[in-house]
């Protein structure tokens, strides 16, 4: 798994690579955590890149919508490939989060 930290207007992109399972998994917690502490208000996950993903990935993406909706935050996900998008339909998570088709739609929306 790859992670790239991009910072838009006021927003913390970070798009993703490859397979969030496992390893990738700690280290996009770490990353998240680590960018709550530093006051960030408005994260977008890129997922255009993103192969897979399982629950531990999932997870991650709910403890940054908990921890940020306290403080009046944001947390969208954009460019998710069709079969990643059933998950989140099958899961209810389409339901929690703002998907977008691209990156600009989300910065838009955002």
């Amino acid at each position: 798994m790859a992670l790239n930290q991009i910072d838009e207007g006021g927003v913390v992109i970070l798009a993703v690579d490859g397979n969030l399972d496992g390893e990738g998994t700690q280290a996009l917690e770490e990353k998240v955590l680590g960018l709550l502490e530093n006051g960030t208000t408005k994260l977008l996950f890129d997922f255009s890149g993103l192969d897979y993903i399982n629950s531990s990935g999932l997870r991650v993406l709910v403890l940054a919508y908990q921890r940020l909706k306290k403080n009046s935050g944001l947390v969208a996900i954009c460019g998710v490939k069709d079969y990643i998008q059933e998950v989140f339909e099958v899961s209810g998570y389409d339901k929690i989060f703002p998907l977008y088709p691209n990156r600009g739609d989300a910065l838009s929306g955002m």
